[in-house]
């Protein structure tokens, strides 16, 4: 793999084009879903372990030379074709007004990122889930709360289809297609039918991690969200795990960070406690493993899900969660000069 990606990188250094379609399918070779990098991530998971950390931040120096050389080629088109054409007219007054991305995407790119550097791959799924991959396979017992329509959002015509409550789903998906060792992350949309206040909201956002191999622990587990912490609110942040009950996991953890919004004096966001919890976790359940045709006797796992929205409130201090779904001007305006 790494002869390859450094022949992808030769190749990426010395292209050159001289019109738009070119550069397109140059991007299309590449940063398309079935392009050279996505075909790399997919290999990765057969990467041998020792090498895991060298070829993770090789891929990633490959896609971001790959979107730098796009960025710069296309500048020097778009230029070249202004003053060619003779349209350019320096009169017209400045258009200094830019776009932003949201801070939700910030955040979810941003989580992406840091657990990309450690070896995890994305994956996706539907939004509209069966009743097997979103509760059966992860051990939710048939009287279980969450399948009771209170929590969940069934479809009218089929009982057995809802709105997917969680990407575990997605994990459940790829576990039935790969063969350990797996390590993946599901970013996505999920759906929950709670009241809309300062602290939930009906629709929201989740990335859930899953790694899967011969030999994982519950250390392994702590010391990858240990990382996470840091990496993404700062050396400074303190965290702590507390024991908690999900079907699918056993042991199960709640991990908590020290809120930065009050500075631990206590706020409606923290419910004046200082700290706010921030993801579930726990060891991979048996049942789910097997549910999957995984030989739980041979392989072990840990799990984690977290809101992308409670993570966003804590990095930029927003202490009102529906400020992200009421696309006020006002308010996306101030992430203007954020990736």
């Amino acid at each position: 793999m790494k002869t390859k990606i450094e022949e992808y990188l030769k190749e990426v250094e010395n292209f050159k084009a001289d019109k738009l379609e070119s550069l397109e399918d140059f991007r299309i070779k590449f940063l398309s879903k079935k392009g050279l990098i996505p075909a790399l991530f997919a290999d990765f998971r057969n990467v041998d372990p020792s090498e895991r950390k060298e070829m993770g931040q090789l891929i990633n120096t490959l896609k971001n030379s790959v979107q730098e050389k796009i960025v710069s080629l296309k500048e020097k088109l778009d230029s070249g074709s202004d003053s060619k054409s003779g349209t350019l007219d320096l009169s017209l007054p400045v258009n200094a007004s830019m776009g932003s991305r949201h801070p939700l995407s910030i955040v979810r790119n941003e989580i992406i990122d840091i657990f990309s550097r450690i070896g995890f791959t994305v994956s996706e799924g539907p939004e509209i889930e069966d009743d097997f991959h979103n509760f059966t396979a992860l051990n939710f017992p048939e009287d279980h709360p969450a399948r009771d329509m209170q929590d969940t959002f069934f479809i009218e015509k089929d009982p057995d289809i809802a709105l997917r409550t969680h990407t575990s789903s997605v994990q459940v998906r790829v576990m039935e297609s790969t063969q350990p060792p797996i390590r993946t992350i599901s970013p996505g949309r999920v759906f929950r039918n709670e009241a809309i206040s300062a602290r939930a909201h009906c629709i929201f956002h989740q990335v859930e991690g899953l790694y899967v191999d011969t030999d994982v622990s519950f250390a392994d587990l702590k010391q990858t969200l240990f990382y996470f912490a840091k990496e993404l609110f700062g050396e400074e942040t303190k965290t702590r795990f507390r024991p908690s009950y999900f079907p699918f996991t056993e042991p199960s953890a709640e991990m908590d960070v020290s809120c930065n919004i009050c500075g631990g004096k206590g706020c409606n966001v923290c419910k004046y406690t200082g700290w706010v919890e921030i993801l579930g976790c726990g060891m991979v359940d048996p049942n789910v493993l097997e549910s999957c045709k995984i030989d739980s006797e041979k392989y072990t796992g840990f799990a984690f899900g977290m809101g992308v929205e409670r993570i966003t409130m804590l990095k930029y201090q927003i202490n009102d969660l529906r400020l992200f779904f009421e696309n006020d001007l006002k308010f996306l305006e101030q992430f203007k000069s954020t990736y």
